[in-house]
């Protein structure tokens, strides 16, 4: 049997990645999603075990003790980490995997996960970025002042990935994602 491939999805908060992550999942049954666990508090509409698992901190730490995590990473005052044994079970029964994790995370795939395909996604500009967060309507004006701050950081590093991809269009960035991961031609 075929291993399958890990993908690694990254780019900065409001760029879209949970709304493409989102409608390849749709598109393609067959692509598995790592669910993420997260010290962070529930938003409204995420459901446990699938937006992600909550813990509270200790929880984390004793995961990240006992070696449950492939990566973890802090942002924004909290911690998210990828359950290991999900994804090694996924991707030795030939099933691809793909991870929607922050460039600390990322890096660290990359440590453990060389010939994983490592994706970052960037916004148009940052006057758009900073446009989609004030609209999400999710966090303070200080949140979104620290994500912004974080967001020129991590634009830094789109270089070291395999692919970047603007997300100005959903659709677009779509067909891409698709002719990337998929190997589809127009």
């Amino acid at each position: 049997m075929q291993t399958g491939k890990l993908i690694v999805l990254t780019g900065p908060s409001g760029v879209g990645k949970g709304t493409l992550l989102s409608c390849l999942l749709h598109r393609h049954p067959g692509l598995a999603f790592s669910v993420s666990v997260t010290t962070r508090s529930p938003r409204p509409g995420e459901v446990e075990g699938k937006s992600y698992f909550f813990v509270d901190h200790d929880q984390f730490r004793e995961m990240i003790e006992s070696e449950e995590l492939l990566e973890w990473a802090e942002y924004a005052g909290n911690f998210y980490g990828t359950p290991r044994v999900p994804v090694i079970e996924n991707i030795e029964q030939g099933r691809s995997m793909i991870l929607e994790i922050e460039l600390q995370g990322a890096r660290q795939i990359q440590r453990t996960f060389p010939d994983a395909l490592r994706i970052f996604i960037l916004p148009p500009s940052m006057a758009e970025l900073e446009e989609r967060l004030w609209g999400r309507g999710q966090d303070s004006e200080e949140a979104i002042t620290k994500r912004l701050q974080r967001a020129t950081e991590e634009l830094e590093a789109a270089t070291e990935f395999d692919i970047q991809l603007v997300n100005d269009s959903i659709e677009d960035t779509l067909q891409n994602l698709d002719k990337i991961l998929f190997h589809f031609r127009e």
